[in-house]
């Protein structure tokens, strides 16, 4: 009987189901691991253990205990196992374990691989699940060697080195977990610091597709960037310029945040502030002081959120860029939606409007339940979903160095964790994995209503 890792009913339970139980087990043992009393200070409670995991594993980085305080060495590791295991994926993981056991990879875990990956075809998806472990590793390793030459500065080269290994890889999976009690606030005006960490979002956020496309095409072994990664980097690079310029104008004058600042430090922070929502979450800012019309965009970026096949959550800037594109050919009365002189299907318009629809359903949805739970201001926690779905981990705070989420009861923080569990793995692998497709053998009579 062929070898493979335990995935025998794959057949039988669709890839998306296969995900969902996936990222539940690392949930699951992540929670038990942090509950252990080698992991924390002074104990924690199933619940704020669960939510971290789930933060972590989801790579958001919303936090209801303060990871360098609450948390000891050996709970701190779990927690950045957790973001690596779940910015790589469950489906990623078990393979690259799988290949290291010389095991082989079946059609089922294959189609599976298709899935997780969010790639179109089942064609070299070992070879592309090596490439990203690669390249993943690469990565991370090349912006923990900066980062630790930099924190030389501060730290002694030991306590260096695990900050720049902890930062990188909670950078590069779009975490943004930090072992520092205000997150970089320290170092707004150090352009290593926000530099690196600015790349290594963004490296992460914009797909593992988009890199393997511009390394062919760097190396000439194809002729010409394919359409998702022309869409993606453009999408990409307007909603990083700007969400900085509008960041820059709407806190120039603010007394809270930007008054105090040099010129540097000003456009470093809207910088920062403009990357940091497509899913990571460091901040260098204060964000319960900054203006309603900036957090209002905040919550704009983190809801369209990184690209597909990356490490990011969100709507993806793909399906926002087809929105807006097929919003654009209905402006026009036009049959047909273009992208860079190319005709998207209509159903992959369908699936984005789709996407947009779920996703603004949840997060409302979501939102009104804690509103009815929890005693706080409807923009903070708007935003504290927002940030959940998109697995970001920007908030307003508790005023202190956690997340507002601390402050809820814990039925409250158990919404929290299904926002940022469904914005891991999208609404529609969710709706996927609970709705069966069926056959359609009959079609009815179109009819018309009137609308608008």
């Amino acid at each position: 009987m062929r070898e493979g890792f335990p995935l025998k009913k794959a057949a039988k339970t669709n890839p998306a189901q296969i995900l969902i139980l996936g990222f539940l087990s690392f949930i699951l043992v992540g929670t038990v691991l942090l509950m252990l009393p080698v992991a924390t200070v002074n104990g924690i409670s199933p619940v704020d253990a669960l939510f971290t995991s789930t933060s972590a594993v989801c790579v958001t980085g919303l936090i209801v205990r303060d990871t360098p305080g609450d948390f000891t060495p050996f709970g701190q590791i779990v927690i950045l196992f957790l973001i690596q295991i779940g910015g790589l994926g469950y489906m990623t993981s078990a393979t690259i374990l799988s290949l290291l056991l010389g095991k082989r990879i079946g059609l089922g875990e294959r189609l599976i691989m298709k899935e997780a990956l969010n790639v179109l075809t089942l064609e070299g998806v070992v070879r592309f699940t090596r490439a990203v472990l690669f390249t993943t590793l690469f990565l991370e390793s090349a912006g923990a060697a900066l980062l630790t030459v930099r924190f030389m500065a501060d730290y002694g080269p030991g306590q260096a080195a695990y900050y720049g290994i902890f930062h990188s890889v909670s950078a590069f999976n779009n975490a943004g977990f930090s072992l520092f009690p205000d997150s970089m606030v320290r170092y707004r005006g150090d352009v290593v610091v926000n530099l690196v960490l600015s790349a290594l979002v963004l490296i992460g956020g914009i797909g593992f597709l988009v890199l393997s496309d511009s390394y062919h095409y760097a190396r000439k072994t194809v002729l010409r960037i394919s359409l998702h990664t022309k869409v993606v980097v453009v999408t990409s690079v307007l909603l990083v310029t700007g969400g900085a310029v509008l960041i820059l104008l709407f806190e120039y004058s603010n007394p809270e945040t930007f008054r105090k600042m040099t010129l540097t430090e000003k456009i470093l922070a809207s910088f920062f502030g403009s990357v940091m929502p497509r899913t990571a979450g460091f901040n260098t800012l204060d964000y319960s002081h900054l203006r309603l019309q900036t957090l209002l965009m905040t919550i704009v970026l983190m809801f369209i959120g990184a690209s597909p096949g990356s490490t990011g959550g969100g709507v993806k800037t793909t399906t926002f860029a087809i929105i807006i594109a097929s919003l654009g050919s209905l402006m026009r009365s036009s049959a047909d939606t273009v992208l860079f002189k190319r005709r998207i299907p209509i159903d992959m318009v369908s699936k984005s409007l789709l996407i947009v629809v779920l996703a603004l359903i949840l997060i409302a949805t979501v939102s009104l339940i804690v509103l009815t739970i929890e005693e706080r201001p409807y923009r903070a926690i708007l935003f504290e979903v927002a940030s959940a779905f998109g697995t970001v981990g920007l908030s307003v705070g508790d005023g202190g160095t956690r997340s507002l989420s601390a402050l809820f009861t814990p039925l409250g923080k158990l919404f929290v964790c299904f926002a940022m569990f469904a914005g891991r793995l999208g609404p529609l692998t969710l709706v996927v994995a609970i709705i069966r497709k069926k056959e359609e053998r009959l079609r009815y009579p179109e009819g018309r209503i009137v609308i608008g």
